[in-house]
């Protein structure tokens, strides 16, 4: 039975790329690995894959009893596929912070405080000598730069710096030019509806006793985004009236300005106010300088949320 490699629910390209890549590391290394995916391509990840002619991962939305996993971009359990509990998880490799996950016993489990899960996995392969193929150097590259928003994000470090400056040259691409193409294929709404623009790289968080989605959308113009602030709080409501959401967070993400605009439903906002330090009590704030979900939003809603 082959290894499924596998990413967060809501997959970005991280998620997806790390997962194809993982798999690809550990079929030379003699493994049978297959990567899957346990929601649907972004069109920013669609672009890397398109741009360098791999296949999207086959679509898993559960895996069965026994079937060994391995957990890419994510450890949280929220985010992760279903039937993961019946499952064997053989080994997690992330960069995210640890959120409760227990095992039925010791698996190997490699983090480190890095932009991009992809960065460790380019480096797992130069650690063991295995020359990384043009089309999975590719995909490691723009995973790296998706989530480093082109070095932009607080996330990035000298690590992922280096990593895609050496990917960049075995894909053989101009890393700027090749960056901007894509970051632009995946900005603004398109034909999103308001519920999906809410969802979009969405991740279920527990902040304290308060059950919340953060998602995130980045855009070279978030006017586009803001001009339907009405439909997608409604959307909102409508989330959290369903699945059981106590809040809704969606970042606006400015890639060209570098901020994010906070578009908010649900209680309690004093979590939103106590965290950014603003009156949130209208359905947004901005954030100057923002851009990072797991550096900027996180810890201090996780921050505030302890006072309660």
């Amino acid at each position: 039975m082959s290894i499924y490699v596998v990413g967060h629910k809501n997959p970005d390209t991280d998620s997806i790329c790390a997962a194809i890549s993982y798999a690809a590391l550990k079929q030379a290394m003699g493994e049978d690995a297959t990567a899957i995916r346990c929601g649907e391509i972004n069109k920013e990840t669609q672009y890397a894959l398109d741009y360098f002619d791999v296949a999207a991962p086959i679509l898993a939305t559960k895996v069965e009893a026994g079937q060994k996993v391995i957990q890419v971009d994510h450890n949280e359990v929220g985010q992760a596929i279903d039937g993961l509990a019946d499952a064997e998880l053989i080994e997690i490799v992330d960069h995210h912070r640890f959120g409760g996950l227990n095992t039925a016993g010791p698996i190997y489990v490699h983090t480190e405080p890095v932009g991009c899960t992809s960065t460790i996995i380019a480096n797992m392969f130069w650690d063991k000598n295995i020359n990384i193929p043009k089309d999975i150097a590719g995909l490691l590259l723009s995973a790296i730069m998706s989530d480093t928003v082109l070095y932009k994000s607080p996330t990035c470090t000298d690590k992922d710096h280096d990593a895609a400056e050496k990917l960049a040259e075995i894909a053989e691409v101009d890393l700027h030019e090749y960056a901007m193409a894509m970051l632009k294929a995946g900005a603004g709404v398109g034909d999103k509806t308001p519920a999906e623009i809410a969802k979009t790289d969405s991740k279920p968080f527990s902040f304290g006793s308060y059950k919340a989605l953060v998602s995130q959308i980045s855009v070279m113009d978030t006017a586009e985004v803001l001009d339907m602030k009405a439909d997608i709080t409604a959307a909102m409501k409508d989330i959290c009236d369903k699945e059981g959401y106590n809040l809704i967070m969606l970042m606006v993400t400015d890639i060209i300005e570098e901020s994010t605009d906070l578009v908010f439903y649900g209680e309690p906002k004093k979590l939103i106010a106590d965290a950014f330090k603003q009156d949130a009590s209208g359905d947004c704030i901005h954030l100057p300088g923002v851009m990072s979900r797991k550096k900027q939003i996180v810890p201090p809603l996780t921050e505030a949320a302890a006072k309660f």
